[in-house]
């Protein structure tokens, strides 16, 4: 089953590897982005800003859309205006493609700061039982991933279309200039701790080193959310999205640095955060751009240490259950280690990293 999707965030990480992969299935793509990108073939770019109701409206007026994708937010200084900022650009875009009536099914990306919390409390105060599962209640805080929920659960009951909701952990995929992109951070972050000669240190917690964890491949997530859209057990229904195995960063940065040809130094238990690690190192990143050839001499395009940061120094081992999706029918797995390799080789053939 196909039909035709708008993806509000077509230029991010999880919106681009969607759009590809619907394109692949025989899909009608439209792309929604303030800067849609240039590079994916046989998707119509929609340029508009969610947060500005009369240019959306201008923007989608010509459009009916069967399936809608929100794969997009917008980081604010504080959780208040996180709910307002991204719950009206949930609202706005629903709104904006209301008067077409065209729309069956919405799919919303979230992730597992609802299990979480937000920013401002992550893994803080009292969390849920690890496996995360979809049935566990909301945390008693303010979060921007249920104000999102709720936009979505309004307009469904006003017009009668389905939903889903995607709780990613971690996404690896290929996007560049994204707030959220471990494996490209990681990518930039060895290349220059080999290119300067200083150790490949894991920057975050013991709980991380040490515990269990998982990630999600943007490409799982793609097929997730096509799967979810067209299938009917699925509909109105929120599910954890992961690729399948579980390791220890103990295990996986010996990986990651076997990869780069380094030798990863001993983890003694210090958290060195990646933003500290790489606050000097924009002059470095160009110098080596330059050498190399590189397309993109911008660290801060590149890098979110920040993000990067809140994943690996969490204080808490954090395992998804996949349970619920397994038993309506969606048997996908990636290997997460594969998800990093093939990540790195698209960056070097693209010439993202030397």
């Amino acid at each position: 089953m196909s039909g035709t999707a708008l993806i509000a965030g077509v230029s991010g990480i999880v919106g681009n590897n969607l759009a590809r992969h619907l394109v692949k299935g025989g899909w009608t793509v439209q792309g929604l982005a303030r800067r849609p990108p240039a590079d994916l073939a046989s998707v119509e770019p929609v340029a508009t800003d969610l947060l500005d109701p009369g240019s959306l409206r201008q923007a989608l007026a010509a459009r009916a859309p069967t399936h809608v994708f929100i794969t997009t937010w917008l980081r604010q200084e504080t959780e208040a205006e996180n709910i307002r900022v991204n719950a009206a650009m949930v609202r706005n875009l629903l709104d904006g493609l209301r008067p077409a009536g065209s729309v069956r099914h919405v799919a919303l990306v979230t992730g597992l700061k609802h299990y979480l919390g937000p920013f401002e409390a992550y893994g803080k105060g009292n969390l849920p039982a690890t496996p995360f599962r979809e049935e566990q209640e909301r945390l008693d805080v303010e979060n921007f991933y249920y104000a999102q929920e709720d936009e979505v659960f309004a307009a469904a009951g006003r017009d009668g279309f389905s939903w889903s909701v995607h709780r990613p952990h971690t996404v690896i995929g290929y996007a560049l200039g994204n707030a959220m992109n471990m494996g490209v951070t990681l990518a930039v972050y060895a290349t220059l701790c080999r290119e300067a000669g200083r150790p490949f240190r894991f920057p975050g917690s013991p709980a991380q080193w040490n515990g269990l964890t998982d990630m999600t491949d943007a490409r799982q997530l793609a097929r997730h959310l096509a799967w979810a859209a067209t299938t009917p057990a699925a509909r109105d229904d929120a599910f954890n999205i992961v690729n399948g195995d579980v390791f220890r960063w103990s295990w996986m940065w010996g990986r990651i640095a076997a990869w780069f040809g380094l030798e990863p130094a001993p983890f003694d238990g210090t958290v060195r955060p990646l933003q500290a690690q790489m606050a000097d190192d924009a002059p470095l990143w160009a110098e080596i751009a330059a050498r190399h050839g590189l397309v993109e001499p911008d660290l801060g395009r590149l890098a979110s240490a920040w993000h990067t940061d809140a994943d690996l120094g969490r204080p808490i081992e954090v395992v998804t259950d996949m349970g619920k999706s397994r038993r309506l029918g969606f048997l996908d797995y990636q290997a997460t280690d594969d998800s990093f390799f093939d990540l790195f080789e698209r960056l070097r053939a693209s010439r993202v990293i030397p």
